[in-house]
């Protein structure tokens, strides 16, 4: 793939770049692991300083860089200003806690074992690849840039070849911030060079956000060289409603859910699976909010749903509806991309959903729906599980009995009740299943670039 910034809304070319040649990606790793040698001797006090030095940056430049999310992924630039405000947050969120996060973790008797102290320290691992998608072209980077660095690592990002400004801007940022030379570099390179950097000895660990494909491949590379992975990948997040819940708060919910980030969120609402005592009452107010969206230029602010990243993503989606439609799925709303520029597809709802669809099984990347109906609690569990993936989940329900059961067996890494799942950097934050493992945010996410070293001394 061309490394291009085209803009979404109307398919044309604003930017190209040229991908880094074998001497220059040698050379940036080079500078990395020279970078992480004197680094991981820092003090949590000055990268505290430069973390938030760069944070104040971000916050001062978020109009700004808001726009260039918009014009290389389509966002809406509303959307794309609240999360350089998020990744502002996510930056001192760990400036502030990362020593506390990191502090060393004492054996209650180290006579126990024959000690007069014993005790484990996190220590950085060293240069961490980090594989990054364009959906939240600045986020998704810095909830692993901002741990990584606090707990002294150094960050190479090879980000999604259609968003190249927002990662050669993420460089700039830390550096502009005071973090050293070469502590994050960001490598303009295609998926096919990624092998090599993955297994050169001076990179310790990789993460990736993305596809399942490129976890498979992340992960069967680093696991050939012994090296620590992290994966946040695809998902299919079902959202269950009962008789119980408030439905009008759970629709407006719905729909933000399904078609925040245009419908393009690993963690968005997919599947919505709702009681029959309640189906055809959430049905009705659901489609009515989603027929309300303005959809159109993503540089206005009156707009909600822009147009798809790629034309490629327009045409899977695409090809996922007429798949479903053909094997009787029906059309609520929606259902087929705009005529005109730009990978426009209209928000749509779909019912009467067979396990001999696609769209049952894949995930739908873009805004649209898909709806069940489900005679009772263990149907609902029973359906919602039904999936490869287990990123997050949602349950709507004011019954404390049920909301055990939703908390207990759906099968997620997050689960959410009477709410939209979305990332905090206070919650860990990851799945299970095909949805990848690891975890990113909260004090957990920033270990998981560390060596717990066992210390003994007598």
């Amino acid at each position: 793939m061309a490394i291009q910034t085209i803009n979404p809304a109307t398919g044309d070319v604003v930017k190209s770049f040229d991908p880094l040649t074998s001497e220059e990606i040698d050379a940036r790793l080079a500078r990395a692991a020279a970078a992480s040698r004197s680094y991981k001797r820092t003090t949590f006090g000055e990268r505290e300083a430069w973390m938030q030095a760069a944070a104040e940056i971000l916050e001062a430049e978020q109009a700004d860089i808001a726009r260039i999310m918009t014009t290389e992924m389509g966002k809406t630039v509303g959307s794309a200003g609240a999360e350089a405000l998020k990744c502002a947050k996510g930056m001192r969120f760990y400036a502030e806690h990362a020593e506390q996060f990191l502090a060393d973790v004492p054996l209650a008797d180290p006579t126990q074992v024959g000690a007069s102290r014993a005790f484990g320290r996190y220590q950085p691992l060293g240069v961490v690849l980090a594989v990054m998608p364009w959906n939240f072209p600045l986020w998704q980077v810095i909830r692993f840039a901002a741990p990584a660095l606090m707990a002294g690592n150094v960050g190479l990002l090879k980000h999604a070849s259609n968003v190249p400004q927002c990662a050669l801007y993420l460089e700039d940022l830390f550096r502009r911030g005071g973090f050293p030379e070469g502590c994050f570099q960001t490598l303009l390179i295609g998926s096919a060079q990624v092998e090599a950097v993955l297994r050169d000895p001076r990179v310790a660990a990789a993460t990736v956000t993305g596809s399942e494909p490129a976890g498979q491949s992340v992960a069967s590379i680093c696991g050939s060289e012994i090296k620590k992975t992290v994966l946040e990948l695809g998902g299919s997040d079902a959202f269950v409603v009962m008789p119980s819940a408030d439905l009008e708060l759970a629709a407006e919910v719905a729909v933000t859910a399904r078609v925040q980030n245009n419908g393009q969120s690993c963690i968005a609402a997919k599947r919505f699976i709702v009681h029959d005592a309640v189906h055809d009452d959430f049905a009705r107010r659901f489609v009515d909010r989603m027929a309300g969206l303005v959809v159109g230029d993503p540089m206005d602010d009156k707009t909600d749903v822009g147009p798809l990243a790629t034309e490629a993503g327009r045409d899977d989606i695409e090809a996922l509806v007429k798949d479903a439609v053909d094997r009787g799925a029906i059309i609520l709303y929606g259902g087929k991309p705009l005529d005109g520029p730009g990978w426009f597809f209209e928000p749509t709802v779909l019912s009467g959903i067979t396990p001999e669809m696609r769209i049952h099984f894949e995930e739908t990347f873009g805004p649209v729906a898909t709806l069940y109906r489900v005679p009772d609690i263990d149907a609902a569990i029973e359906l919602a599980n039904g999936t490869s993936f287990g990123l997050g989940s949602n349950a709507w329900t004011q019954e404390p009995s049920e909301q055990d059961r939703f908390m207990s067996e759906l099968e997620a890494g997050a689960v959410f009740v009477n709410g939209m799942t979305t990332s905090y950097p206070e919650l860990p934050f990851g799945g299970i299943k095909r949805s990848g493992y690891g975890r990113e945010l909260s004090d957990v996410g920033i270990r998981e670039f560390c060596n717990l070293k066992s210390v003994w001394v007598r």
